[in-house]
């Protein structure tokens, strides 16, 4: 099965602004720089769970229980996609992708996964994660307010009741301390430290309103 034909089937899957192509393009290529600095990488079993992370961020986009976390559903519409075209390491991508996300209880177990996972939060951080966090707040009509409850846990099931800072104090706060590899830990530093100024910035700005 070639990149060409996962990219192909991936680009009709996807439409949500902050989980776009181009986001699954920035994880995939923060893949193979972290990879880079890593020993017994299977690049097979990395790009292709690079390019299926997050092809089942629409279904959970569009659920309005709260119930669909795109991770379990990315797996399993991988695991349908890969056995349909004879694909042979099906089990380690789909290990990548349930562990990708933060709020899923699977941990990242192989050195695949855990590059995976950096990639995908560091995509979360830094200049371009706050650009996604403003364009997934845009696109759910959340409120830039400071006013707001912190829930008992980190998902909110409606997402218009969410906000950018909550997400940043939720999600986004100390992100760079939960990375696993050492070049995602290097690269993550930097980007933790331009999303504190920003949201530490943001905050104080807003309590002169």
């Amino acid at each position: 099965m070639s990149e060409q034909e996962i990219m192909a089937i991936v680009q009709k899957e996807i439409s949500c602004n902050s989980h776009s192509w181009e986001h699954i393009m920035r994880v995939y290529n923060l893949c193979l720089q972290i990879a880079a600095k890593e020993r017994n990488v299977d690049m097979e079993v990395l790009r292709v769970a690079a390019l299926l992370h997050d092809i089942g961020r629409e279904k959970e986009n569009k659920d309005k229980t709260g119930k669909v976390d795109h991770a379990i559903e990315g797996a399993k519409m991988a695991v349908a996609i890969l056995k349909e075209k004879n694909f042979v390491k099906i089990e380690e991508v789909k290990h990548c992708i349930l562990a990708h996300r933060k709020r899923t209880a699977e941990e990242p177990k192989t050195i695949e996964a855990k590059i995976l996972f950096d990639a995908d939060k560091i995509d979360c951080m830094g200049a371009v994660g706050i650009a996604r966090n403003f364009m997934f707040a845009g696109q759910h009509g959340q409120r830039l307010t400071l006013d707001y409850k912190m829930p008992k846990c980190s998902y909110i099931k409606d997402v218009s009741k969410h906000n950018p800072i909550m997400e940043y104090d939720l999600a986004l706060k100390n992100m760079d301390k939960k990375l696993y590899t050492k070049e995602g830990k290097r690269i993550g530093k930097e980007r933790q430290a331009y999303l504190d100024d920003f949201f530490t910035r943001l905050k104080e700005e807003m309590q002169l309103n």
